[in-house]
């Protein structure tokens, strides 16, 4: 089953063209890393499809009203602005305002919900506190769990894991996954491409705002494609505990540097 499909999408800032006719599906059981180097279009893809940016083409997300579409897929921007000083728990349970009535009350099964997120994304200890002192990558967990509590078919996750340390990066990426497991879908956006070879089941790689690659991760991290669209030379190989990436040395400028 089709949980977003995006044809055709193209988004302009002033003459420039910054995304170019993406087209792609993400059905249940998927994770799918979105891959390129800065500027590529990751996060403008991402608000495209939300129907957050103005765009050409089409996107399912973005043609649905916007209740419908907070219940569809959860959105976690890069952005990670906590304004008021309200406890992690309260904070939290906003994820749940989808699935309830105006004016109505978080109840028993809302605050389950709200309280096993906490305890996955290692937060429990921190529910009373406010979220504002925190540090940033304990706020960027808490944001975290307030996307994954909204309990939506689809998850989009800009960078979810800059900030964090390698543990938590670890754990949160296994919740991804386990999402995808679960017969869900998430769409990510990493830069971390040893991250994104473990754990994702689809690379979409973007470069100069065009797909140029889609397909299972091993087939889109190419020695060829990596020094073409990141610049970069690296050691691939298989351990233990999954694949590693490692990046080795700058090659130059990649296609379509301006």
């Amino acid at each position: 089953m089709s949980l977003l499909s995006l044809s055709g999408l193209s988004v302009r800032r002033g003459a420039r063209v910054v995304l170019n006719e993406a087209t792609l599906d993400i059905g249940a059981g998927e994770c799918v890393g979105l891959i390129g180097p800065n500027g590529a279009g990751k996060t403008t893809l991402m608000r495209a499809a939300l129907g957050l940016l103005p765009h050409l083409g089409t996107s399912s997300l973005a043609r649905m009203p916007a209740a419908a579409r907070a219940r569809a897929a959860a959105w976690l921007p890069q952005t990670r602005d906590i304004a008021w000083p309200v406890s992690v728990e309260r904070l939290v349970t906003l994820g749940r305002l989808p699935h309830l009535r105006p004016g109505q009350a978080p109840g028993p099964d809302d605050r389950a919900a709200v309280a096993q997120v906490l305890e996955r994304l290692d937060l429990a200890g921190f529910a009373d506190r406010p979220a504002t002192d925190l540090s940033g990558g304990e706020q960027a967990r808490v944001l975290i769990a307030r996307a994954l509590v909204q309990d939506t078919p689809l998850i989009l996750a800009d960078e979810p894991v800059a900030g964090l340390d390698p543990a938590h990066q670890l754990t949160t990426m296994q919740t991804f996954r386990a999402l995808a497991d679960d017969g869900k879908a998430a769409l990510v956006a990493l830069h971390d491409l040893g991250l994104a070879l473990r754990y994702c089941t689809r690379l979409v790689m973007l470069q100069a705002g065009r797909v140029v690659a889609d397909g299972p991760p091993r087939k889109v991290l190419t020695a060829g494609r990596v020094a073409q669209v990141f610049g970069i030379t690296a050691l691939m190989l298989d351990s233990a505990e999954g694949p590693v990436f490692q990046p080795l040395a700058v090659t130059g400028a990649t296609e379509g540097d301006s």
